[in-house]
């Protein structure tokens, strides 16, 4: 959305539907006249149905590829009918333009209020991005990929893209509401009346839909806002030792910005089946084309300078780990966010986790106080000290490899 680092791109398909899954997904040309004299900034051949049959001597995982040339800028799409591979190639693209211009590009949805307040959701694919930035009481700027330069954020996208599993109105009603016109449903299970059927994952759990921005009413049509007043890192914790929100110093909104915390959910990734723990750097390893430390300072830098404030948000199991505990429910998330958009947060009386080190509101208005204090909620108090010790063993193990990185050695955050 930003003209002063927008790139021309130019797609090429044999599938109308993935031309369609494009338009919806970038910022569409605002007239016939863009288009005249179009040169492209980089081209995408897209040729799903044709494999690399030699993956094995390539190096690869599988007989599926997405290959960049930089210095040709052109990539060449194999073996994958996924719409998502379109848009995340050119999102590792940004991750790597956007630094060396002093940018900040991230893997994050965004939102305005009505006072001009920004808010910024971290999180990698299952943990909520999309569905906590669609928010009725406020303006959606985009949902996965955003940039901050000196004057605020920008979104890289004219779209959303959205999963779909067990997708109902009551639970997510924008995102409900904007699968209509120009909307595209991909491995979505059909019914024999015509109707799709969301909770049907007898093929994948990874159903999703794209909709151009323009489907959420009252979306921010400028695409651009200011300085964020809030950034909220979300985790999808397996191990369900970790609170459903938690204030973060400078510091420590660092150290989990390059942890990235949080569990592979079931349908985002080949051979996922349950949720999975894991460390994905910046929210995104897999599109961080740079070394890590090199997006931490420019979001350290950005945060020294505008003040805002960092929040770490549980989305996933409370009161036992995976199998035994129960997945946090959108009502509960919902209104940690809304404690903290609205400023109420900051009313509460707050304590120390002894291990993780950050701040936890004692109540919340609306949140049964149980919920703020994990370990309570555990049938097995010793079964919850051993799983927090673990945790916290993983953090530090995973974060070996930023010791003495970057500008600042952010280990002294870490868990104690």
């Amino acid at each position: 959305a930003n003209p002063s680092t927008r790139k021309k791109i130019r797609f090429l398909f044999d599938k109308a539907w993935q031309q369609h899954f494009v338009t919806n997904m970038f910022i569409r040309p605002s007239d016939e006249a863009e288009l005249d004299g179009f040169d492209p900034d980089f081209t995408v051949i897209n040729c799903c149905a044709q494999v690399d049959d030699d993956w094995e001597r390539h190096g690869l995982h599988s007989d599926t590829a997405v290959v960049f040339n930089i210095e040709k800028k052109t990539a060449v799409v194999f073996g994958t009918w996924y719409g998502g591979e379109n848009k995340k190639g050119i999102f590792s693209l940004m991750n790597y333009w956007l630094p060396m211009q002093g940018h900040l590009p991230m893997h994050c949805s965004a939102n305005v209020g009505k006072e001009g307040d920004v808010a910024l959701f971290f999180g990698l694919s299952g943990t909520g991005k999309t569905t906590l930035s669609a928010d009725p009481h406020r303006a959606l700027i985009g949902d996965d990929e955003h940039g901050w330069d000196h004057d605020g954020i920008f979104n890289f996208e004219g779209g959303c893209y959205a999963k779909t599993i067990n997708l109902s109105e009551a639970t997510e009603p924008d995102i409900y509401r904007a699968i209509h016109k120009d909307a595209l449903l991909e491995n979505v299970a059909i019914r024999d009346d015509g109707t799709p059927d969301y909770s049907n994952v007898s093929k994948t759990e990874n159903g999703r839909v794209s909709y151009p921005i323009f489907n959420i009413p009252g979306y921010h049509k400028e695409q651009m806002a200011g300085h964020p007043s809030n950034i909220i890192f979300l985790s999808c914790d397996a191990f369900g030792v970790m609170p459903p929100v938690a204030r973060l110093s400078s510091g420590q909104a660092m150290y989990h910005f390059l942890s990235g915390y949080t569990a592979k959910v079931a349908g985002t990734e080949r051979g996922i089946t349950e949720p999975s723990a894991t460390f994905s750097t910046c929210f995104g390893a897999a599109f961080m084309t740079m070394h890590p430390t090199v997006y931490a300072d420019l979001l350290q830098e950005k945060l020294d300078k505008h003040g805002s404030h960092a929040y770490l948000v549980n989305s996933g199991w409370s009161g036992g780990a995976y199998g035994t505990g129960k997945r946090m429910s959108i009502k509960t998330t919902r209104t940690c966010i809304d404690a903290i958009l609205d400023g109420s947060i900051h009313d509460a009386e707050f304590q120390v986790d002894p291990i993780f080190g950050y701040e936890v509101p004692k109540s919340l208005p609306g949140l049964d106080d149980l919920l703020l204090d994990p370990k309570s909620t555990w049938d097995n108090q010793d079964a919850y000290d051993e799983t927090a010790a673990k945790l916290a063993k993983m953090y530090s193990d995973n974060f070996k490899q930023y010791e003495g990185k970057g500008s600042i050695d952010y280990t002294k955050f870490g868990p104690k």
